[in-house]
């Protein structure tokens, strides 16, 4: 149902050096920059597996409001690598790897708030 969508970020190249990093284990990657002519001299980068789908731009005010952001993993393995190297890229912990029950029986994730203190996670809705 959602196409894309993107956030706003305070400082575009610290939140890139993060998600660069917790994204790789999700098989995804930076695949596009807006050229600064479009953008009015923004900073806008979209992340993806085949095409962007996840945005991030500058902004001229910083943001305020914090926004959750959840990333579809292929396994719970990749959960798992998507939380340490989201703490590793400077992340703070938010709820490790593990079982949410409550939302159903196989729901696995993990949640990981990034510099701007946004809670992204990574789940994988698959049984073991």
């Amino acid at each position: 149902m959602i196409d894309h969508l993107g956030i706003t970020v305070a400082d575009f190249d610290v939140s890139k050096a993060f998600y660069d990093k917790a994204m790789a284990p999700l098989g995804a990657s930076l695949l596009y920059m807006v050229p600064l002519e479009y953008t009015g001299g923004a900073k806008v980068g979209g992340y993806g597996r085949d095409r962007p789908v996840f945005w991030l731009s500058t902004g001229k005010n910083k943001p305020r409001d914090h926004q959750h952001v959840a990333f579809t993993a292929r396994s719970r393995a990749e959960v798992d690598a998507f939380h340490a190297a989201a703490l590793a890229a400077g992340g703070k912990d938010n709820g490790g790897p593990g079982l949410r029950p409550h939302y159903h029986p196989s729901y696995y994730g993990a949640f990981v708030f990034d510099p701007d203190g946004n809670n992204v996670e990574a789940v994988c809705h698959d049984p073991e």
